[in-house]
């Protein structure tokens, strides 16, 4: 048995990274074949109605959209 931080069990169905998994500059993620980047940064909220806080959760939910990580409707 090896003692690698990182390996495919048997079969090569699932990976297990046990150390750092690094992505460069000409790498990227895929899930079912859509690319996952990082979601643009969401300012904190000062909303005080729920009106304010309504668009900015939706903003919220838009940029996690856009980076892909969630599903689109």
């Amino acid at each position: 048995m090896s003692n690698v931080k990182n390996y495919a069990e048997q079969g090569g169905d699932r990976w297990v990274v046990n150390g750092t998994l690094e992505v460069t500059a000409d790498g990227q993620l895929l899930i079912d074949g859509a690319t996952i980047t990082r979601a643009t940064t969401q300012p904190d909220s000062t909303a005080t109605t729920v009106e304010e806080l309504k668009a900015d959760f939706n903003a919220l939910l838009t940029k996690l959209k856009d980076a892909g990580l969630m599903e689109l409707e």
